[in-house]
């Protein structure tokens, strides 16, 4: 039990002296730091009484100030980092600008190309209609060409009916077919007759249409 009491009683006194002379380092630190302070101090006063004496002599003489440029701060010698990030935001919008003209420029190119293509291909077919609708004969062809290949009179609905059957992509009405075969009859290209209340049509014959014109001169004389 005594041992124990002996060994505390060194360890502290070993802290106490170890603390005691930190005391004084810490106090002679203090003291040291403190005077060059007050150096520094006296500098800076006298600078400032010679600074402001440098200035009456210069209003004195009439020279006009040069500008006084502060002492720069340890860390001002460096570019702000705002002023870097502003430049590289710039540069970026920029270059995201440039980028997305360019892609513009594509889109409209892209565009004006499919748009030629599908004029073209809606030109073909227009093309083709025309040159088909071109040879095509007709209707006073057709009409007049099947009641040469007819035996034995036809009427209006046979014909529509035989015709639309053979092109049916030209829509064929009676009333126009009526119309057609009227027609054909006034410039002795067919023949009328009626059987009832039905009209029939039949191609001319050869004889008959040379005869026609000499009967109309005939009557009219």
């Amino acid at each position: 039990m005594s041992e124990s009491t002996t060994a505390t009683t060194e360890l502290t006194s070993q802290y106490a002296a170890q603390v005691t002379s930190d005391l004084e380092r810490n106090a002679k630190e203090q003291e040291r730091i403190s005077a060059d302070i007050a150096a520094l101090q006296e500098q800076l006063a006298a600078l400032q009484h010679d600074h402001s004496v440098l200035v009456n002599v210069q209003q004195v003489l009439g020279v006009s100030p040069a500008p006084v440029q502060p002492a720069a701060a340890p860390d001002s010698s460096t570019v702000p980092a705002p002023r870097n990030k502003k430049t590289a935001g710039e540069h970026g919008a920029s270059k995201r600008t440039r980028a997305k003209k360019a892609d513009d420029a594509q889109d409209r190119a892209a565009a004006k190309s499919s748009a030629s293509k599908k004029t073209a291909a809606s030109k073909k077919p227009t093309d083709n209609t025309t040159a088909a609708t071109a040879t095509r004969p007709t209707l006073v062809e057709l009409v007049r060409s099947h009641l040469t290949e007819q035996s034995e009179p036809r009427s209006a609905t046979e014909v529509t009916t035989t015709l639309d059957a053979a092109h049916p992509e030209r829509g064929i009405k009676t009333t126009v077919v009526r119309t057609t075969l009227e027609g054909l009859v006034a410039k002795n290209q067919a023949q009328r007759t009626k059987q009832g209340s039905s009209v029939y049509y039949t191609a001319p014959n050869a004889n008959e249409e040379t005869a026609a014109p000499v009967l109309g001169e005939e009557q009219a004389e």
